[in-house]
Formats: structure tokens, sequence, C-alpha cells
């Protein structure tokens, strides 16, 4: 099924539409189903690819993922546009690549008010929208003129019993319930659940002490050190992922309860890697390869795995063709529907084969809010990086103290980062991977998982190499990629924070507020060896 795009929304169409409906739809009874199908859009925060149990995963526990995966599809190459909270929250809002959505494509960002949002087309077309937990952030959605919240409306008052330490507050399940209250009589809806788990920080050892996982049972990467505390820092990050499950679990039962679950396209996903060092914030697969399973009752035959290139960007068209409305013409994603309705397994579009991804700006980590600018070409065997400033620091550095109030600023705060900047001396190559500079080209068979071993200046891949970078400049080319071009936009783009010691970055505010803003510590913690030993 194909819908054709347009510059422009032509959205009283489908107002006019859902407004007859709604017409109808008071004489129906409460338990009537909308025509068009609900979506519920579930992502959590900084989870990597293979860290669900139905991936293989040992110890973490995931029943309500793997429910969704089995009763519909288990996507297994599933890409965030790029590994930071705020640039891929817009890439899929927007339907784009970051390059093409100035501003929002940082953290700590703006929304261009030019800049079409899935959310805000749904909500034209008579959609109840709303979100609770982590929406678009961090950031000022509304700095550059942008009239309505990404989300419209933010359901967050019913608040959680008693939680761990780093545990978000916010009973996301419960407040889905209260968004639904809200719900007209027929009327679709869309909702975010943003889960602000495994997001950093987590209390310590809490993997052990509450969900009795086992430490001698994790499969430590390689460009880390093997070590007790990296391992117990691993479970810590499992024990999160387990909580928004349970989450989830919960909201798929409301579903069930309404009635509703067979008309829901349930889609759970995250946004970026596992905040670790070399992952978040990087273009390896720890990175930016994403867990992704989506549900759409006899919508989708179930039990499938399907192994096409699918981007973050492709899910704003996906929902809007689900939902029957034109995809605006700015949207360079790919709807997913094709698959949806296919039976098969494997690869579906033989097209699929490939996906981009980029980075500019993470935090402010270095001088005059400098980026790190890198673009990727992923394939089944390859991974081809070409660092467009090699000569910069991939974390912020040893010297810069960056928005966090730390050195290396890229990379967050934890008990991992803590150990590999104590004892750096001892594990020289595993530092070099995870807070070195890098080179210019990188490239890495995917094959090995880890991708520590770069093969970039290899004579026996200089084929492949060459092949991959024309691959990867063409498409930046077509798509207007400014680097390209030799320009940076984005260097220049505001650094939106408003709390903490990275207030200080900000330049729409006053001077003797930035001022101000250096005597405050971090808005994140930071970790003392001697302190959680």
């Amino acid at each position: 099924m194909k819908i054709l795009k347009t510059t422009g929304y032509f959205l009283f169409l489908p107002a006019l539409f859902y407004l007859f409906q709604i017409n109808i739809g008071f004489a129906r009874s409460v338990k009537t189903k909308s025509p068009r199908p609900n979506i519920l859009f579930v992502i959590s925060d900084d989870q990597s690819w293979l860290h669900t149990s139905i991936a293989g995963d040992p110890q973490v526990k995931t029943p309500y993922f793997d429910r969704i995966a089995k009763e519909g599809i288990l996507f297994t190459n599933s890409f965030c546009t790029s590994p930071s909270c705020t640039p891929s929250r817009s890439s899929i809002l927007s339907g784009q690549d970051i390059w093409r959505i100035k501003q929002a494509g940082l953290l700590h960002s703006s929304i261009p008010a030019d800049l079409p949002l899935f959310t805000h087309i749904l909500d034209s077309a008579g959609y109840h929208v709303g979100c609770t937990g982590k929406g678009w952030n961090p950031g000022h959605p509304l700095f550059l003129g942008k009239k309505r919240d990404p989300f419209i409306k933010t359901y967050n008052e019913v608040k959680e019993g008693r939680i761990a330490n780093g545990i978000c507050d916010i009973n996301y399940s419960a407040n889905f319930s209260e968004f639904l209250k809200e719900r007209k009589e027929g009327q679709p809806f869309f909702f975010w659940c943003g889960f602000r788990e495994p997001h950093r920080v987590y209390e310590y050892q809490v993997g052990e002490k509450e969900a009795s996982l086992k430490p001698k049972l994790v499969e430590v990467p390689k460009f880390w050190p093997d070590v007790p505390i990296v391992r117990s820092d691993i479970l810590d990050y499992y024990y999160e992922i387990m909580w928004f499950d349970t989450h989830l679990g919960s909201m798929i039962e409301t579903l069930e309860e309404i009635g509703e679950l067979d008309n829901t396209i349930i889609i759970v996903t995250s946004d970026n890697g596992m905040p670790f060092p070399r992952a978040k914030v990087n273009l390896y697969d720890w990175g930016t390869h994403m867990p992704l399973a989506i549900r759409w009752g006899d919508k989708i035959k179930p039990k499938r795995y399907v192994s096409d290139f699918v981007s973050h960007a492709d899910f704003a068209p996906t929902i809007l063709e689900a939902a029957g409305i034109i995809i605006p013409e700015q949207m360079n994603g790919k709807s997913l529907m094709n698959i949806f309705e296919s039976e098969k397994s494997g690869r579906i579009e033989q097209d699929r084969n490939k996906i981009f991804t980029a980075l500019e700006r993470h935090t402010y980590c270095r001088p005059g809010g400098a980026t790190y600018p890198m673009r990727a070409i992923r394939t089944d065997k390859y991974l081809y990086i070409r660092n467009f400033e090699p000569d910069r620091w991939p974390t912020g550095g040893p010297d810069f103290i960056s928005s966090n109030k730390t050195t290396h600023g890229d990379v967050d705060a934890s008990p991992t980062k803590s150990f590999m900047l104590a004892k750096q001396e001892d594990y020289p190559s595993k530092f070099d991977l995870c807070f070195g500079k890098r080179p210019a080209e990188e490239l890495y068979l995917v094959k090995d998982i880890n991708q520590v071993e770069n093969i970039a200046y290899h004579p026996k891949y200089t084929a492949v190499k060459d092949s991959l970078k024309m691959i990867l400049m063409t498409h930046l080319k077509e798509t207007g990629d400014p680097r390209v071009e030799d320009k940076d936009p984005w260097q220049d783009y505001i650094y939106h924070q408003y709390d903490g010691y990275g207030t200080t970055f900000n330049k729409v505010l006053p001077k003797s507020e930035r001022q101000r803003a250096k005597l405050r510590p971090s808005h994140k913690p930071t970790w003392e060896l001697e302190k959680i030993k």
C-alpha cells in the first residue's frame, strides 16, 4: 500500500472525515471501536538491541516485549538515526534524518516552526494525542515558534509508590489510563509512553539486590574491563529495562480490558544505545542498533522475524499511512506498511539492505560548542564510519569541563566510566577505544559484534571501503546534508540547557544568570569509586 506525498498537509479532509465520524459515534455504544487504528508508541531511554530476553540475553527478563514480538514482528535490523536523545526523537517525530531538520538535530535544542511533526498531523486529523514520561527532550521545543507541544498534552500526575533510586516516579501505565479517560467516544488515539529507564542514574547494585541478577552470568563487551564493578553496572542497567517492561505489560492489559488491543498498533523500541562508554553517542551498533517489536492484531501475521533495515525516520510515514493520512513530502523516511501486509519473514523489501546514521553535537563538551560530526552506513556485512573532524575528541576530551561539569562529557557519569578513568593505565587499549581520538575512517565487520578491529586501512578492504564511502556520500548529497559541502550550521545553534552547570552555555540567558550557573553543581550525579566499593 502506498500513499502519495504532498508538500501541503491537506489536513482539512481528515478533519472533516473525523467530524463526520464523531457525529455518528455519539450514537454508538461506548465499546464501539474506531475504524482508524490507535497507536501506542512505547520507547525506552538508552537501550541497546541485544538486551531483551527474546534476543537471547540470559538475564534480562522482558516477557511483554517478547509478547509483542511473538504476536507481531521482531525487527532484527532496526536503527535510530542518531545515538542521542533529542535528535533521535526529532527524527521519529519528523520522519527525517537529523541533517535535514536544523536545530532539532542536536541535544538541548529546539524545533523549527515549519518542521512538520506526525503528532501534530494526527492531532489535526482528529486523533486524541498525548504523552507520559520523556517526550521530546532535553531542549526547548517552542523556542523557534511552534505553537503546540510535540505531544499536545502530557500526563504525568499519577506517581509511583516506593521505588529504587534512579527509577522515575511517574506511574507510566496509570497515566496511560488517565489519558484514555479523556478520549471522546469513537476517537482514535496516539499515545507516546516515554520511559526514562534505563537512562542513568542507577541505584548501585540494585540489579543484584532487587532482581537477584548474577554478575557471573554477564557477558562483558570486549571494549570494557571485565571487572566486578562493570558487571554490576550492567546488571543495574538490566534492572531498569525489566522495570519498564512491567509497565508495558500493564498497558497491554488495559487495552485488553477495553477491547482495543487488536485495533492498536503497538510499537516498542528505544531512542539510542546503552549509557556506557563507546555505546550511547557513538555510531557503533552499541549506540544505534535498537530493539523493535510491532503488533497490530490481525493486520500483522504473528511470529515473524524481519531482517529489513528499518530507520526510526520510518515510523512517522508508517503511522500516517496506517491512519489514512497523506504523508508530507518533507519526510524522507519510508513506510513499513508493505512489510506489515506481507506474511513472510526474512528480507521483505530487497532495497532495505542498508541504513544511514549520524551525529553532530550531544553535550556541550568542546570549546565554542564544537560538534563531533560523524556519518555512517551499515549493511548486512559492514559498518563504515566517516569522522569529519578526527583531530577533535569524540568524548569531549580530558581538559574541557563540559555541560555535565565533567571531562569526557559525552560519556555519561557511571561506575564504569569512573573505573576506566581511574584505571586507564591498567587497560590502555580499552581506554583508547572508549575515550581516545579516532581516524577519519572506520570500517568494521558486522560479524565482529564488539566492532573493535578497524579494517579501514587494511589493503584487503580498500575496495569495500571506497564503495561504502561513495554510497554514503551520494546519499548525503541527495538528501541535503550540509556536511557534503563542508558547511557546519550546527556549532552556532543555541544550547538550550536550563538546569545545572550546563546553563553556563545557554546563550539566550542573561550574562548574570550564566555566571551564576558556573557555581551550580552538575545536573547529573558523578561517581566516586571510593564511595561505591
